[in-house]
Parts: structure tokens; sequence; C-alpha cells
């Protein structure tokens, strides 16, 4: 199963490339514009930097679902969810002002170091990078080979996925200047509007549309797995992000203590100390210059508390679920394909980065 979901990886990367390179010779922009294919350029750089390409084995698994025969528009639903997972990065780092993304400059850094004398303009070129993103996922769909009516659907799902990603953006940065402390169903919400339906519900919705297949059909079923995945997914980042090494995860640990964000893991932390440990707790959380000594302090606080013990916990409860909703459909499925969605949640329990 390994080998196979590598290749997925491997032939998409070269796919992606090569949609870009055939992009940037039919981009239609005025010829005295440098600031258009420029645009172009980082959009190109940031989306063949890296990353798990996860959605694009869903979308493929999806499809397996249903059949092992070649699929048109299949490529095509790949290339859009990937665009839309390029749209969402750039403005995460437009948000977070985040410098780095994938080992390199996040867009609004590099559009930052292009105009340092300018950064009205830095922060729009990084908006409209974004907005160029988003609109290339829908027009690769629009462009497909695929039959008329799957190329409408599959413009529809990418068009609600979108939608509801944003509105968990705004819940996001909701939950973390309201005063009270996120209940679990806030939690729960922000995870999955804001991850859960593009990068999980939306893969799945496109292969099977794809392949043939009409999702609405067991849409409760579908949305209950991806959300639970989707929970258990954002429960080991945030794990990660307080409890990881950062030796393997390759960036600092306490980014969202220095952010002031209410994730599952600082939420869980505040509801289990008191006292001199809380107010410890209270002080970095949000400050930007927190040191590595007292995140390591805060670590150390939970791991004594156990919160990293009930994080992991509440993973695992996660895991166990999605897998269960995920065998259920086998009766209905190619169990080939079933046994990968049976696994994968235990895959986001066991990743170290």
């Amino acid at each position: 199963m390994r080998e196979r979901l590598a290749g997925h990886e491997r032939r998409f990367n070269a796919l992606f490339e090569a949609y870009f390179d055939t992009l940037r010779s039919t981009f239609d922009a005025p010829e005295f514009s440098t600031f258009a294919p420029e645009c172009l350029d980082l959009v190109r750089e940031l989306s063949l930097r890296g990353g798990k390409r996860i959605r694009v084995v869903l979308v493929h698994e999806a499809a397996r679902l249903v059949t092992d025969e070649p699929v048109a528009g299949l490529d095509d639903a790949a290339l859009s969810v990937e665009l839309l997972q390029t749209h969402g990065l750039i403005h995460d780092d437009l948000i977070d002002d985040s410098p780095r993304r994938r080992g390199g400059p996040s867009t609004y850094y590099a559009y930052r170091d292009r105009f340092p004398e300018r950064p009205r303009t830095a922060l729009g070129l990084t908006v409209l990078a974004g907005d160029l993103a988003l609109a290339l996922s829908l027009r690769v769909l629009l462009d497909s080979e695929a039959p008329l009516g799957v190329r409408q659907a599959m413009a529809e799902v990418q068009t609600r996925a979108a939608t509801d990603t944003f509105v968990g953006q705004i819940i996001d940065l909701e939950r973390d200047v309201t005063p009270e402390a996120p209940t679990e169903d806030v939690l729960h919400a922000v995870s999955d509007y804001k991850s859960a339906r593009y990068s999980l519900l939306a893969p799945l919705q496109l292969g099977l549309l794809a392949a043939g297949e009409q999702p609405d059909r067991h849409a409760p079923a579908l949305r209950r797995y991806a959300r639970l995945v989707g929970i258990c997914g954002q429960l080991r980042d945030d794990y990660l992000d307080l409890f990881g090494d950062e030796a393997v995860t390759g960036k600092p640990t306490g980014t969202d203590i220095r952010d002031g964000k209410r994730s599952y893991a600082v939420s869980a932390l505040l509801s289990a100390v008191t006292g001199a440990e809380r107010a410890l707790v209270e002080s970095a959380l949000g400050d930007p210059a927190c040191t590595a000594e007292t995140v390591a302090a805060v670590r150390e606080i939970g791991l004594a508390r156990g919160v990293a013990d009930r994080l992991v916990s509440d993973m695992r409860r996660h895991a166990e679920q999605a897998s269960e909703e995920a065998a259920a459909w086998r009766p209905r499925r190619r169990a080939e394909a079933v046994e990968f969605f049976e696994r994968l949640p235990w895959w986001s329990v066991e990743r170290a980065h």
C-alpha cells in the first residue's frame, strides 16, 4: 500500500510541474506586465515545493472504491485540490505572519522582500496570489476532459469546500479572541470547517464523482468519516506543536502558544492547570517573544498534568471511530480501497511530523 501511495505522489508531482509549464506559456496577461507572471511563478513555486500530497492520494483512492480502471478527470480533480491547498497556504501565512513554508519563504515574505518600501503592495499581491490559486483550482475542473455533468458537479464540490474553508478561517480567528475558553464542540467545528471539509470530504467526493458515482447517495457517511479523520489529524498537529520533537518535525515547538491560539493542546492545558502553573501558561500565551525555555517549562507542565496522554487518547478514540465508519463501506465498495480508508486515521495518530 505504501508503494502505491508513493506512486501517486511521484506521478502527481510530474503532472503538477507539467501543468504549470503549460499554464506559464498560455497565461493571459498584458505583455507589459511583469507582476502578473511573477505572481504565477510564486504560486507555482509554493505548489511544487512539496507537502504530503495526501489530498491527491485521497482523490485516487476514492475512485478506487468504485473501479481500478483509468478514470477521466481524475488528474484534474487532483490538480484542483492541490491548487486549493496552495490558496489556503498563501492566505494562512498572511494571516499568521509566517515567514517560512515548506522549507522556503512564504509568499507573503517573498513579496515583503521584493517590496520592502511598499508593505501595502506586498500585502495586496499576496492576497491576489492566493486568489489566483483559488481561481485556477476551479478553472482546471471546468477545462477537464470529464463529461460536462461531472465537471459541473466537481466544480460545485470545490466551490462549497472553499466556502467552508473561509468560514473555518473566520471561526478560527473568532475562537482565539473570544474571552471564554473554547468548548470541545467549538474546537471540533473549527477543525471540520477549516480543514476536514476541503482536505478530506472534497477529495473523497471528487474521486467518487470522477469514477461515475454520486456521492450524495452516501453523504452522511462520508461527512462523518471526514469529520472524524479531520479531528484526529488536527489533534495530532496540535499535539506535535507542543510535545513534538523539533529534530523530527523540522519546526520549533510552542508556535500555538506564542501565537495565542486556543488549539486542542492549549485548551487542554489551560483546563488542567491552576495557580502558578496557570499563571505561567497564560503569561506565555500570545507572547511572540516567549523563550524556548518558557515553552519547555509549559511542555513539562503539560506532561506532568497528563495533557499529552489525554490528547493521544482522544486521537485514538476518533481514529477508531473513523476506521469503523470506513469498515462499514465494505459491502458496497472494493475491499482493497476500503482498507486504505480504514488505515488512514491510524497514520494520523502515528505520524511524527
